[in-house]
């Protein structure tokens, strides 16, 4: 099913009164290729935030999130001592979950490795398939992918490395929000 926005723009999600801010995230973020270090960094870290909640939440707690971990600067999240990441706990910003908060640290180590040893994560990530979008046209929403052979491969690489919430769902996801998978609903205006 789809979703016509206050605008009355057709959408997968997002976009009724009240809830602009996620029409806008899906009209201008989701499905358009990334190719940004840092974007990559933090749409990694917000996608491993919803674990067990929903994209919305996420997007309100955004900010919050780009205040707290350094505008995801990757070298200083790499950096941030147990303290800083206790501290967080407190933080009504961002989700107060200790495993989430400690594996931005975590994964921040391990993206910086991949960068160091691929020259950026987006070469490494987008050589998964070979720099070009996977565009899929799924009848409805309840129809979307929730993981593919590729998100098993990343997914099980980056655990490899030492990265957390990096399950296939979460990154068949993340492919999604930064273009790697282009799944827009056959009639969503962007599609």
């Amino acid at each position: 099913m789809s979703i016509v926005g206050a605008d009355g723009k057709i959408r997968c999600f997002g976009g009724q009164a009240g809830k602009e801010f996620y029409g806008d995230y899906h009209d201008d973020e989701w499905g358009v290729p990334v190719h940004d270090d840092r974007h990559l960094f933090e749409m990694l870290i917000l996608e491993g935030a919803q674990a067990g909640l929903s994209w919305e939440t996420v997007l309100r707690k955004r900010n919050g999130y780009r205040a707290a971990f350094h505008g995801f600067d990757v070298e200083k999240c790499a950096q941030m001592s147990d303290a800083e990441c206790e501290a967080f706990k407190d933080n009504p910003a961002i989700i107060r979950n200790a495993l989430k908060i400690y594996s931005v640290r975590k994964n921040a180590k391990a993206f910086r490795e991949i960068q160091q040893e691929f020259g950026s994560f987006e070469c490494w990530l987008w050589a998964h398939i070979d720099g070009k979008p996977i565009i899929l046209r799924p009848k409805c929403f309840d129809d979307l992918t929730i993981t593919s052979p590729l998100s098993d491969i990343i997914a099980k690489a980056l655990k490899k490395r030492g990265m957390s919430f990096v399950g296939s769902t979460i990154i068949y996801a993340y492919m999604q929000a930064i273009g790697m998978v282009n799944e827009h609903i056959a009639d969503c205006w962007k599609a």
